[in-house]
């Protein structure tokens, strides 16, 4: 915080953002990291983790719909599903969505996180911890997959940028035991960050993806306060080819799980792979 409080900066890749902010409600050093909830003029309620922004009220839902319902639908029927990270409980929501689910488990290492999102950003979850088909375990999400008997059809790797707690969930290890956790047929999606700020988490994901799944492909959006332009996820299976998924069949999935997202469409899920020449060629060098 400067100027007395009333601005937040974030520093990544070099690029300082400064946000007004009407007040800090929160902040608390957790065994894991630094937790703040700031509330924001143009963003509403912020929470940042390690001094980087994780979410806000105003455009967390791109972020958490793009994240979900890529893997979701194009796997078609997903019945078993793994949250790793994700304590705010954003994902989950968007998971509860689809009525197919018949369990969710969220493995998150910051039992704080969790706590604190569901006192202080109940919004973002909007009740989905209390979904009777949620079970939440507390501790390392990488543990949690190496160890686990169960079988996903979809893993959802929410988590933050590789520092910390959170290195060891971009590893080649870590993604062979979440290929070993997955049912025929499943599906995982990471993010990998800014596109013009983080080129080398996405070249470096693809790399070590596409040597352990058959197949690996990288798609696009944009959030408004993660800075950089385009942020990038990872979608990897061995019999899913995300690039080979139609429009008509996406739409009616969503039809049938009575899906309407405020950023998610079926035309906005393949425009996602379709990738700019930048990064293509960065993922190609």
């Amino acid at each position: 915080m400067t100027d007395a409080q009333q601005w937040v900066e974030e520093n990544m890749g070099g690029m300082l953002t400064r946000y007004p902010i009407r007040r800090l409600l929160y902040e608390e050093q957790t065994p894991f990291q630094r937790m703040r909830l700031i509330e924001s003029e143009p963003y509403g309620r912020m929470l940042l983790l390690d001094d980087y922004v994780q979410l806000t009220e105003k455009d967390e839902f791109v972020y958490h719909e793009m994240m979900t319902h890529v893997p979701m639908l194009a796997h078609g029927n997903p019945r078993h599903v793994l949250v790793i990270g994700g304590g705010d409980g954003g994902i989950l929501r968007e998971v509860c969505k689809h009525p197919g689910v018949e369990h969710v488990t969220l493995a998150e290492i910051d039992g704080r996180v969790i706590e604190f999102s569901k006192a202080h950003l109940p919004s973002v979850s909007n009740g989905a911890f209390d979904d009777p088909r949620v079970e939440i375990c507390v501790g390392d999400g990488a543990a949690f997959v190496k160890n686990t008997t169960e079988k996903y059809d979809v893993v959802i790797v929410d988590s933050s940028d590789p520092v910390g707690p959170a290195q060891v969930l971009f590893s080649k290890e870590f993604y062979t035991d979440i290929r070993n956790a997955l049912a025929p047929g499943g599906v995982m999606v990471r993010q990998t960050g800014s596109t013009f700020l983080q080129p080398d988490e996405q070249k470096q994901a693809m790399e070590i993806l596409s040597g352990v799944f058959e197949h690996a492909a990288l798609y696009l959006f944009n959030v408004p306060t993660y800075v950089g332009g385009l942020f990038s996820c990872v979608f990897a299976s061995d019999t899913l080819n995300a690039l080979t998924t139609t429009v008509e069949t996406l739409q009616e999935r969503a039809a049938a799980t009575k899906l309407a997202g405020r950023y998610y469409s079926p035309k906005i899920h393949v425009a996602a792979f379709e990738l700019p020449g930048y990064v293509r060629e960065n993922i190609a060098r």
